[in-house]
């Protein structure tokens, strides 16, 4: 667990179960380092640490051991490609029921990545007996077009406390008082962990476009990560870090939603990313980039998707233009992404009942 929209899809659904029926073990990788242990085990669930996959056949022995140990009912994993190896020992361990979660898809920039991946989805479907996604762009890339026309996939919204986001003018004030922006001055964020799938060095390019039309523009970045070191040398050598926030890893995410004027998401790939609908709950403008699913897209005049081959000057004058903002206050956001099924209790719900349904089907 590391943070992220995945962990926070997982701990979201997790809140909302009926814990008398169902119970989540946490298994995680020894390297991860955002685990909200306290809230888990309060809610009567277990953790257990299994080494890193990076140590694979340690890994799948490990995880064999484990669940021949603890006899879950199902294996969930949300491992994307990579649950090949715990689904596998799952069926070693003779676990009858074991779902492969796909949350992503792949980037061709990423060279060394998307060739693991491709050599992993072959055998995508070899161990799992049930697939789940989080919407159709993220199916298909792992289970391919025959899965989806078979019906064979069930989809699990990334689905959040939507209360939570709407938009709060009181926190809204506190959060820019205490960065020193006032409410005139026009505040960008992006929110999520530091990688080259999130692009944040491309966002230092608008940055630095976007002062040469609005000198107060300031971009807050929340999330921590692998490239976040690398990003800060970048703005200390272009000289904007006046203009260039980090607030790290936050408990209050849903809080700076308000604080915003605009959110920024450059994402090189996505599944259905988390960010999106959060922001949309709060009634945030946001400018995304074209390679984030339409799927992710529920209340689309709060949405300007522009083209990655598109200049930093391009997307700094649309971040300009995203401004004028709808009426954040009285427009009914929430009920739009109620309709599309993207509430965590209904969500949390149906989630509860997909697990009682394929759990009286035995399977091989």
């Amino acid at each position: 667990m590391m943070g992220g929209g995945l962990e926070a899809t997982i701990m979201n659904h997790y809140r909302f179960l009926n814990h008398d029926e169902v119970q989540f073990d946490f298994i995680v990788q020894e390297d991860s380092d955002h685990v909200p242990s306290k809230e888990i085990l309060d809610a009567g669930g277990r953790i257990y640490t299994v080494p890193s996959y990076k140590n694979l056949p340690n890994y799948i022995k490990t995880c064999k051991h484990l669940f021949t140990e603890i006899r879950p009912d199902i294996v969930h994993s949300n491992m994307n490609a990579l649950s090949v190896f715990p689904l596998r020992a799952a069926k070693e361990a003779g676990i009858p029921i074991r779902i492969a979660h796909s949350h992503s898809t792949d980037n061709p920039n990423e060279l060394i990545k998307t060739t693991a991946k491709a050599l992993l989805r072959p055998f995508s479907k070899m161990y799992p007996t049930h697939l789940a996604a989080c919407g159709t762009l993220s199916a298909e890339w792992l289970f391919g077009k025959a899965a989806m026309r078979s019906g064979d996939i069930h989809y699990i919204h990334n689905a959040i406390d939507l209360q939570r986001f709407v938009f709060n003018q009181d926190k809204r004030h506190a959060l820019r008082s205490a960065l020193g922006i006032s409410e005139n001055q026009f505040l960008i964020g992006q929110i999520g962990r530091f990688s080259t799938q999130k692009n944040q060095s491309f966002s230092i390019d608008i940055m630095q476009r976007l002062i040469q039309i609005d000198p107060n523009a300031t971009l807050v970045f929340l999330g921590i990560g692998d490239t976040m070191e690398d990003i800060k040398k970048k703005v200390v050598k272009l000289g904007l870090q006046s203009h260039i926030r980090f607030m790290g890893l936050r408990n209050d995410a849903n809080a700076w939603y308000s604080a915003f004027d605009a959110l920024l998401f450059p994402s090189l790939y996505e599944g259905l990313p988390l960010t999106v609908i959060e922001a949309q709950a709060a009634g945030l403008p946001i400018v995304s980039s074209d390679h984030v699913t339409e799927e992710a897209f529920i209340n689309k005049q709060l949405i300007t998707s522009v083209s990655l081959q598109s200049s930093p000057a391009v997307w700094a004058q649309t971040l300009v233009d995203t401004r004028t903002t709808s009426n954040r206050t009285t427009a009914d956001h929430i009920a739009v992404l109620q309709d599309a099924g993207y509430e965590i209790r209904d969500s949390a719900h149906d989630l509860q009942q997909w697990y009682r349904q394929i759990s009286s089907r035995p399977k091989a």
